[in-house]
């Protein structure tokens, strides 16, 4: 089965006896029981994402698989939060992140976690990073064409953080909101948008002929902008376009295109809000 390094992600430690409290009291999902696992967020208080994370709870607290770009950002906001909540905030430096998918899991004495996302992501893993320079991998650009075959989005890529909303990142559809928690950073803007149902701008799956365009290359129909490509490879590319928009252009008959490439709407079988030119949620 194939296993890959993501050289793009970091492991921040948050430990102490505050650490779970400090937690739940900021992100966007629950703090995970002992062994588990969750998808969540930090956000500005405007409900921006500023960092997107798995946490997993170990016996020596916890564990943020985070993308390293957003490190020192995540760093700073928690240090700020901390007050005199007693936690202790570090990056490990000596571990690695990798992930495994399509079988039985190759790796041993590690810490290993199921993707909290979606099973067929896989499973990651926590591991020293002289270990894992050991193991015979894949190029992680394969992992990057199986989370896009999922139609998963990525953060950096197909979504901008400090410009995008979890509602906009699929994060509701991934497990990323525990909409029944109390209180986080950002959690009314986000509880709005989810009862009043206006998250008009979404991350979804397109095929196309060709290669994929480049990031950021604008999605547009019948001369009109309605969204940007995000990551994409094999036929496939996700895009954050205006749902609103999309429909408009169907019902015109536009062809929704980017850099001269027909784009085709897809429905990963995880989503459950109607995506238009594909069959309706039921």
């Amino acid at each position: 089965m194939p296993i890959a390094i993501l050289e793009e992600r970091a492991v921040v430690r948050i430990a102490g006896a505050d650490a779970a409290h400090f937690l739940d009291n900021l992100l966007t999902s629950r703090t995970p029981a002992p062994g588990a696992a969750r998808y969540a967020a930090l956000l500005s208080p405007q409900g921006k994402i500023v960092a997107d994370m798995i946490v997993l709870a170990t016996e020596g607290g916890f564990r943020l698989d985070t993308p390293r770009t957003v490190v020192a950002d995540l760093l700073k906001r928690l240090q700020l939060y901390r007050l005199r909540a007693k936690v202790e905030i570090g990056v490990l430096d000596d571990l690695a992140v990798a992930v495994a998918w399509g079988g039985a899991s190759p790796l041993v004495d590690t810490l290993a976690y199921d993707d909290p996302r979606l099973p067929a992501l896989g499973r990651r893993f926590l591991l020293p990073a002289a270990e894992a320079a050991q193991i015979n991998m894949v190029p992680e650009a394969q992992w990057h064409a199986h989370r896009i075959a999922l139609g998963v989005p990525e953060g950096g890529q197909d979504f901008l953080y400090g410009d995008a909303f979890p509602h906009e990142a699929d994060m509701d559809q991934l497990g990323g909101i525990d909409f029944d928690k109390g209180c986080y950073v950002g959690q009314e803007i986000v509880s709005r948008m989810q009862h009043r149902g206006t998250a008009r701008t979404r991350i979804i799956p397109f095929a196309l002929c060709g290669p994929a365009p480049a990031e950021g290359t604008p999605v547009t129909a019948g001369g009109k902008s309605i969204g940007r490509i995000g990551s994409g490879v094999n036929g496939r590319a996700l895009a954050l376009v205006r749902l609103d928009r999309l429909e408009d252009a169907r019902a015109g008959g536009h062809v929704v295109e980017a850099e001269g490439a027909a784009l085709v709407p897809e429905r990963p079988d995880w989503v459950r809000f109607p995506i238009p030119g594909t069959e309706s949620v039921a």
